[in-house]
């Protein structure tokens, strides 16, 4: 099989490394991680170097593609742009858990990872670098941007939107033909019944804006 890197190792990129494994389509060579020492292990795998030795270490491991283990929407894009900056041929590999259920007709984005027991139903297109988890429901004709995370438990009806950014979080739930805009965060165990704007956070049930946000505001 061939190789990849994990870049990242929190317990995200534990979550990853299983997945990947389970698949069974490629080797984890190892990880990339800026803020712990070469050498350090995760899960099983050793720490390589940090993202600026990134273009050295795929060399000399023959490396395809990687994956990019951060749970942060605003990092995980900040992130993979610079990677792409470097290493412009850079593949982003799509991890999909054997137990997810992929319909007819959806499309997924490179880099995005589709957790254990996620569902996405029919013509759904899903962007880039996006986090479906564990046990998300995301129904027919969806439109979910890039760098968009689907918390655990989470459902929507069947046209939802989402926007680039945004962050649907864990139980919440997006009635039928709703919008939600960019750089968004929905509250946990909140109930979408309307479409909510850009740059806000809402939540409640049904969930109402609770303020304005700004793009890269932290939400983990």
């Amino acid at each position: 099989m061939q190789n990849i890197l994990i870049i990242g190792s929190s317990g995200h990129a534990k979550t990853i490394i299983d997945i990947v494994e389970k698949q069974g389509q490629y080797d984890i060579a190892g990880l990339i991680d800026d803020l712990k020492p070469k050498g350090t292990v995760c899960f099983g795998y050793s720490i390589l170097g940090t993202r600026k030795e990134l273009p050295e270490i795929s060399r000399s491991k023959s490396v395809v593609g990687v994956i990019v283990a951060i749970g942060d929407n605003w990092v995980r894009a900040q992130v993979a742009s610079a990677m792409i900056e470097a290493l412009p041929d850079l593949q982003f590999i799509t991890a999909i858990h054997p137990s997810a259920q992929i319909a007819r007709g959806v499309s997924i984005g490179g880099g995005t990872v589709v957790m254990a027991g996620a569902i996405i139903n029919s013509d759904s297109k899903i962007g880039k670098h996006c986090i479906i988890n564990t046990s998300a429901s995301i129904d027919h004709d969806n439109q979910i941007g890039d760098f968009v995370t689907v918390a655990p438990g989470a459902i929507t009806g069947g046209d939802v939107t989402i926007g680039n950014y945004s962050v649907l979080s864990l139980g919440a739930k997006v009635i039928h033909n709703v919008r939600i805009g960019t750089h968004t965060v929905i509250g946990a165990g909140s109930i979408v019944l309307n479409n909510i704007p850009d740059n806000v956070v809402a939540f409640g049930s049904p969930a109402k804006i609770q303020r304005q946000r700004v793009a890269g505001e932290k939400y983990l």
